[in-house]
């Protein structure tokens, strides 16, 4: 009774520890159940859910790819993928899975993945009653004197049951007889060991054999049992058996120990003389039919030694019985125990075994992200069989260990950079604790997969372009260029114009390769400079974008021709007529042409030159003026009128020109003070129209180049490191017609647009279609340049 309590309290503690396990909250190994189960449960019988217990959820079991690492080569146990049952899955014999080692365990792990996560079960295996106790032998022979006296006690091999606890053995009975009765006694190894106590003399006349037979019984529910038959032979001499020196010997040795080394040595011991006091030493087998043990027993001096390779993974205690018998007619035997214990060597590197991994990861995963999961073991115990898993330290990974040190979690430990390194190959290290260590490694590689974490970078900012005025529409002008340090779509780029302001209207960009193109011709005389913004956007998601300045300057071409100012143009051609009095002496102002052009530098430079007249001696003309003066007094016979046509041409590569024609009436001098008053009149009114064209003239450029001044200085001091900077100089030289003199600074070179008057060591500069010039440096670094000066005459 007092049994079947105890094991209705332990079974009631066992259910209540596997209600009571939850499932713990941490990354790689989380959480550890229980599961309890007889040996011998029919294929398929269900233990319990394992995801219900770990509390996952069902409906995504197939997808998490729920499974058991076991380690061993036969899964006993298998998991339902679809709604996580546990179930058995081979025949489960608990004697051969543990022996007699109580409580028998079997850890499994359960993993699953999306996030990976690994799950301890522990299934302990309880013993059921499946073996009868057995003796070595069924028949025996057992030779006793019939000199022996009552109370003799006959040591005999007891039966060994593979069973555990209450299902091992439990008693042994004799049948009825009046000559013996029997007893046990405990032993640590052999457990109970049946004893014949004679109880009655012996007399071999009266009674030559006896047969006995004794019952071995287990305590199981029902018991089973087997017999041993017994003859007893009844002899008159050699009564006195041999007896061990010890009744148990111990000894240890090092399961690397060469064949030969020398173990102990049996000493037995017998009374009686000759024969039957010699005494011979043999091993016996617990079991028959089983491989002899790897020892080898000196028949003759019972020095024992090994003959064969010990391993202490496959076993740490040897029980070997050592038959002490002497050489007597009938020989009496006695058995020594020798108890031999196999110490554990270093000999058996760690294993690692890689139960999951991620083989990809993204760049931008955050710290402590799972890798992989791994188990670690080691055959050998002790400090032999303690693993320790590194890593190198200067990865973005390290190494977590699990509550029961056998499992270790991969996980990130710094942020990743696909752009720095795209792969890594990380070199697992598991190293025990014996002397002298052993060690193994394995090597996983990692690949970074590429996040959109890159904008695209211009390869300068900003940019400056130079593009001549009278472009073709539709043609190329210039273009930028982005990279992206990404990969994959993540790197490919595409180009567009800030739409803001009125740029959009007449520019158009190739969103592939950043090319952009002019919709129509840019005219230097109504736009010099403008400045907009180009936006390279990657492809990734999302997308990343960064934008550049882009600066443009038109530069000037000769496209305009001069325009006649004075005399003024009637009927498409510039005439006038001037009369002049006959008494004027040498130098006499005339008249004078005025003339502009919209161009500047040498485009807009305009000479003057007599292209067709009646006396050459009589007029000239200043070319850089247009002043018509009288070379020499008038005669009497010198005519009373004269034609002039003056031809106005600038100083382009293809130059332009236009003409003008004066009219010169010679009057005498009465007739001109007559008509003076009249013409002055005229004259007056002519004046006064000139004098307003020009006025709106100069005040519409001025105001055009006071803007393009303004933007420049801006520009200037928005970026005053740039090395395109513009300084503009008056030239102070020149009083002639309407021109510019333009001077500005780009990097460490000077340049000047230039008027009629150059200064004194200028330069013409390679394809500027003689427009600039270059001035040598004489101004000091702080010296501020003063603005240009726009005259007009």
């Amino acid at each position: 009774m007092q049994r079947m309590a105890a094991l209705f309290v332990q079974q009631l503690w066992l259910k209540l520890w596997i209600i009571c396990i939850t499932v713990l909250t941490l990354r790689g190994i989380t959480a550890q159940i229980r599961y309890s189960m007889n040996e011998e449960m029919k294929i398929g019988s269900a233990l319990g859910n394992v995801a219900k217990d770990l509390g996952l959820d069902v409906g995504r079991l197939m997808e998490r790819n729920i499974r058991l690492v076991s380690g061993t080569k036969e899964d006993l146990f298998k998991v339902n993928p679809e709604d996580g049952l546990l179930s058995v899955n081979h025949r489960v014999d608990r004697e051969e899975l543990c022996g007699k080692t109580v409580p028998c365990l079997k850890n499994l792990k359960a993993v699953v993945e999306n996030p990976l996560e690994m799950h301890q079960l522990i299934i302990e295996i309880q013993d059921i009653n499946d073996n009868s106790p057995k003796f070595p032998d069924e028949n025996i022979s057992l030779e006793i004197l019939e000199s022996a006296i009552v109370g003799s006690r006959f040591q005999l091999e007891g039966a060994h049951d593979l069973d555990v606890g209450t299902n091992s053995l439990n008693s042994y009975k004799l049948n009825h007889n009046q000559y013996f009765r029997l007893e046990t006694e405990e032993f640590d190894e052999d457990g109970k060991v049946p004893f014949l106590v004679l109880q009655k003399h012996l007399d071999r006349e009266d009674k030559e054999k006896l047969s006995l037979q004794i019952t071995a019984s287990d305590g199981g529910k029902p018991p089973k049992s087997s017999a041993l038959n017994i003859t007893i032979v009844v002899s008159d001499i050699n009564d006195n058996p041999p007896i061990c020196g010890k009744q148990k010997y111990s000894v240890s040795v090092k399961e690397n120990a060469p064949v030969g080394t020398f173990l102990v040595l049996v000493n037995a011991s017998d009374a009686d003389a000759g024969a039957n006091g010699e005494i011979e030493y043999s091993i016996r087998n617990k079991f028959r039919g089983l491989s002899s043990e790897p020892f080898d027993l000196d028949s003759k001096t019972g020095k024992l030694s090994v003959k064969g390779e010990l391993d202490f993974e496959e076993k740490q205690v040897y029980e070997i019985k050592v038959v002490a018998a002497d050489k007597g007619a009938v020989p009496l035997s006695t058995h020594c125990n020798v108890i031999v214990t196999i110490e554990d060597e270093n000999d058996n590197p760690p294993d690692i075994d890689i139960t999951s991994l991620s083989g990809r990861i993204a760049e931008d995963a955050p710290l402590g992200t799972v890798v992989a999961l791994m188990a670690v073991t080691d055959r050998d115990s002790g400090l032999n069989g303690e693993v320790t898993c590194t890593i190198p330290t200067n990865l973005p990974f390290h190494l977590k260990q699990s509550a029961d040190g056998n499992s270790y979690s991969l996980v990130t430990k710094d942020r990743l950079d696909k752009e720095l390194i795209h792969t890594y190959n990380i070199k697992i290290s598991a190293t025990d604790s014996g002397n002298p260590p052993l060690s193994s490694t394995k090597i996983i590689q990692v690949d970074v997969i590429d996040v959109n974490d890159n904008r695209p970078m211009f390869s300068q900012s900003p940019y400056t372009f130079h593009v001549t005025e009278n472009n073709r529409p539709g043609a190329s002008v210039f273009s930028v260029s982005a990279v992206d340090a990404d990969e994959g779509e993540n790197a490919v780029v595409s180009y567009s114009l800030d739409t803001k302001g009125q740029v959009a209207s007449y520019l158009i960009i190739n969103e592939a390769n950043g090319t952009i193109l002019a919709l129509k011709s840019f005219d230097f005389e109504t736009l010099k400079s403008f400045q907009f913004q180009v936006v390279a956007s990657d492809s990734g998601t999302p997308s990343l974008s960064s934008n550049v300045t882009v600066h443009v300057f038109i530069l000037d071409q000769n496209d305009n021709a001069p325009v006649i100012l004075y005399p003024v143009s009637s009927n498409g051609s510039a005439e006038g007529v001037e009369e002049l009095p006959r008494n004027v002496n040498a130098g006499h102002l005339v008249t004078k042409i005025r003339a502009y052009d919209a161009d500047i530098g040498y485009n807009g430079w305009l000479l003057f030159s007599l292209q067709e007249v009646t006396d050459h001696s009589l007029f000239g003309l200043d070319r850089y003026t247009g002043q018509i003066r009288t070379l020499r007094s008038f005669t009497e016979t010198d005519e009373a009128k004269y034609r002039l046509v003056i031809l106005v041409k600038d100083n382009g590569n293809v130059s332009l020109s236009a003409t003008a024609t004066v009219l010169v009436k010679v009057v005498e001098p009465r007739e001109a003070f007559a008509a003076s008053d009249v013409k002055s009149s005229a004259k007056d009114a002519e004046d006064t129209n000139v004098t307003f064209y020009l006025m709106i003239t100069l005040a519409s450029v001025s105001a055009l180049f006071i803007i393009s001044i303004i933007v420049l200085i801006a520009m200037q001091c928005s970026k005053s490191s740039t090395d395109y900077t513009s300084k503009y100089l008056q030239d102070t030289n020149y009083d002639g017609t309407l021109c510019h003199s333009i001077q500005y600074r780009s990097g460490d070179k000077r340049y000047m647009l230039v008027g009629p008057r150059m200064s004194v060591g200028s330069t013409i500069v390679p394809g500027s279609q003689a427009n600039t010039l270059v001035l040598p440096d004489r101004r000091r670094p702080s010296e501020e340049v003063r603005p240009f000066v726009y005259n007009l005459i």
